[in-house]
């Protein structure tokens, strides 16, 4: 199967990055690609950033569809344009927050995400209210470290989202932890191993593994979303980069 993800900002520099941690999830015979927008914003951090990666975003998805893709992840834990794509195509659309947020709610009573800031936490709570976990969530808490930044100074990264998340466990009680941003792909492993050494024994979640392994699954059971729920509009006089297939 050939699975796409879309990288939904238009910074290239943690392209290739992103690429091997998704191929390093893949299972064998699985083909990952990846893409990056032409046009949108460098970071996705708010609701605005949101709506203008969007556009480019679905256009992306279509056009991985008549690639040949089996389906296609968006890799942010903000899960910009997913629902939009899956009105615009017919294979299964993954957002890495959705997938992650679902499976932690079976592994443990509670979850908590730890956010890149503090003005993305309402959006999170949001999201765990649409997807219908707000029963599940514990906490949204934030290490306070811009997504451009999180590389700048990996010791300090850890540290603080270390810190944040050893918070959610002991003050908030959360059972199991989700690093809220894909550019933190790896950390999980380490962060679970370091609240163990603090007597804090809780699954982390790595959030791109957790989509690949979702879009892998939902292509090998031959499933794709419902079209009751993501119906195939219709936009007309829209003006796009590609053609509107729903508009064929």
């Amino acid at each position: 199967m050939h699975i796409r993800v879309i990288n939904p900002v238009i910074t290239t520099s943690w392209e290739q990055e992103t690429l091997d941690a998704y191929r390093a999830a893949a299972g064998p015979g699985t083909e990952v690609s990846i893409v990056t927008l032409d046009w949108g914003t460098p970071s996705v951090e708010g609701h605005v950033a949101m709506a203008l990666v969007a556009p480019d975003i679905i256009a992306k998805a279509i056009e991985a569809e008549r690639a040949g893709a089996d389906a296609v992840i968006v890799d942010c834990m903000g899960d910009p344009g997913v629902e939009a794509c899956r009105e615009a195509v017919g294979i299964p659309v993954v957002g890495p927050a959705e997938a992650s947020m679902h499976t932690a709610a079976m592994l443990g009573h509670r979850f908590s995400v730890l956010t890149v800031v503090d003005s993305l936490i309402p959006y999170v709570e949001d999201q765990a209210l649409r997807y219908g976990l707000a029963g599940k969530l514990a906490s949204v808490r934030s290490f306070n470290i811009p997504v451009l930044d999180l590389a700048s100074d990996d010791g300090a990264t850890f540290d603080a989202v270390a810190a944040v998340a050893e918070a959610a466990v002991r003050e908030d009680g959360a059972h199991v932890l989700i690093p809220g941003c894909t550019g933190l792909a790896g950390f999980a492993p380490r962060v679970q191993a370091e609240l163990a050494r603090r007597g804090c024994e809780v699954p982390v979640l790595d959030p791109p593994p957790v989509a690949m392994k979702t879009a892998e699954g939902l292509v090998s059971l031959g499933l794709r979303h419902s079209r009751r729920t993501y119906g195939r509009p219709y936009v007309a006089g829209a003006r796009w980069p590609v053609p509107l297939p729903f508009n064929d």
